[in-house]
């Protein structure tokens, strides 16, 4: 008979303390995707559902049903009302379109709602009971996921993404969809141990290419290849949510030998915790970064805004940078900035004319005050773009609302965005007409996602020690739900 599989999900990282609620309008507003939409909005990237959709179509009696499927960009907690809305929505699609040999969900693990702190462990929890025991259920989980054991409990299979930025998004999804057709068919019988040791790796050090993460993905690889092992998975947590499940987790999948599955996800969380010192530092200071890329000699010198990460649900309108640049008398800085204000009056005036006003600054307290900007406007785009090449994610096509590009009277190019944007494309600033290798200094909002399209035309880079929602140091933070202690914010922390 045919295999009936369904992919249902949503996508969410939640920062604890970002101002800005994901609320349903907003849901709404970036797409809420039914069947065939959810298929050519992302058939053609190379993110979660591109992988499943491939993996899925290699079997000749499988029928692929893709209910419903919805991302927002990370920003606060969901609301209850999305969370119910959104819930209820994929109970309803599964529950009335069954009855299902596997159902694929693709998540992304730091889901944190004002009705659930766990809200990836309550969904997976919900679909487990509606569909019973006998179904397969497939999770892949982004690498930023606080794994809980609730997630792990309530499915078969669970894949991680193993680079940041993540690049292998479409590998893992394929992975995780490989492994649950298996176990249909009886190919493979799926035993796991999820470890979660008590340890934070600072956004500093999560660049899987750098040391640390690096050895520690090569220790996960080589227990990868030993017998009776189908997967290994890393996650390297996510800070900002301020949950009990916050923080690394290891989880190794084995072939029927949950005391193998045990014993190999031990000792990856061991060599990890022997890692600890090294998987937590410090940024640089702003100033300390302007003053050598103001001594450069070549160019661009590229400024990774940290603390107003807007992939870790900043609101992409911080000044600190542009403030101390001022300061200074640094000039030839090109960065975007969120402000749909301000777009909408430069619209008004229109290309050419010369705009004075106070812009950034504005969505809360925490990323600085507004800053005046004194220029000619340049260019006027809708905001939207692709991207040809691999990005953070997997994605391809980009929206950052009604944009505009001003020449600033100081030397600056600004980019004034209607929607917080992630500086994940050169293709950004491309759209409007500034050439990102023709500046001098770069401010990137973002640690890692901007390296894909910033690292290959950098000359010089600098990580930010820069205030913000997303910032660096955690001790700015106070937390309520996480667990105590946690090393690095409790040194004395142990593991056995």
């Amino acid at each position: 008979h045919m295999l009936r599989i369904a992919i249902a999900g949503f996508q969410h990282e939640s920062n604890s303390f970002a101002k800005v609620p994901a609320s349903l309008d907003r849901w709404k507003a970036s797409g809420i995707l039914f069947g065939q939409e959810i298929v050519d909005e992302y058939e053609t990237s190379t993110a979660t559902i591109a992988g499943m959709l491939a993996r899925l179509k290699k079997e000749s009696d499988v029928e692929i049903h893709p209910l419903v499927f919805t991302r927002l960009m990370p920003m606060g907690p969901m609301t209850v009302e999305a969370t119910d809305y959104i819930m209820d929505l994929m109970l309803k699609e599964i529950g009335e379109k069954g009855p299902w040999d596997a159902v694929l969900l693709p998540l992304h693990g730091a889901a944190v709602s004002d009705k659930y702190l766990d809200a990836d462990g309550e969904i997976s929890e919900k679909v487990r009971k509606l569909v019973g025991k006998n179904v397969v259920i497939g999770t892949a989980l982004d690498m930023h996921a606080n794994v809980s054991q609730k997630v792990v409990a309530n499915a078969d299979i669970v894949t991680i993404y193993q680079t940041n930025p993540h690049l292998d998004t479409f590998e893992q999804a394929f992975h995780c969809t490989d492994l649950v057709i298996k176990t249909l068919r009886k190919e493979i019988h799926p035993t796991r141990c999820l470890q979660m040791p008590p340890l934070i790796v600072n956004i500093l050090q999560q660049g899987t290419s750098d040391e640390p993460m690096a050895g520690l993905l090569r220790f996960a690889d080589e227990v990868r290849h030993r017998s009776g092992v189908l997967s290994v998975s890393i996650a390297e947590g996510y800070p900002y949510a301020d949950v009990p499940q916050m923080g690394m987790a290891f989880l190794v999948t084995t072939e029927n030998d949950p005391a193998l599955a045990q014993k190999y996800s031990k000792e990856i969380a061991d060599f990890a915790w022997g890692l600890r010192v090294q998987l937590n530092g410090h940024g640089t200071p702003i100033k300390t970064a302007l003053e050598e890329a103001k001594k450069a000699t070549s160019w661009p010198v590229v400024l990774f805004d940290v603390g107003d990460n807007v992939g870790a649900g900043t609101p992409g309108d911080s000044t600190f940078v542009l403030h101390a640049a001022q300061e200074m008398g640094v000039s030839g800085i090109m960065q975007a900035l969120a402000d749909p204000d301000i777009v909408k009056k430069c619209i008004a005036l229109g290309v050419g004319a010369h705009a004075d006003f106070l812009t950034g600054g504005k969505a809360d307290d925490m990323h600085g005050a507004p800053i005046q900007i004194k220029g000619t406007i340049t260019a006027i785009t809708d905001g939207k773009y692709s991207e040809p090449k691999p990005s953070h994610g997997g994605f391809r096509f980009y929206n950052d609302g009604p944009s505009v590009a001003i020449a600033t009277d100081s030397g600056n190019k600004i980019l004034i965005t209607s929607l917080a944007a992630m500086s994940s494309s050169l293709e950004q600033f491309r759209s409007a007409g500034i050439e990102p290798l023709d500046q001098k200094i770069i401010v990137a909002k973002g640690t890692h996602s901007p390296r894909p399209a910033y690292e290959p035309i950098a000359k010089k880079m600098f990580w930010l020690a820069s205030p913000g929602a997303s910032t660096a140091d955690l001790t700015i933070f106070t937390y309520m739900n996480r667990r105590v202690p946690m090393y690095p914010l409790e040194p004395e922390a142990t593991w056995s």
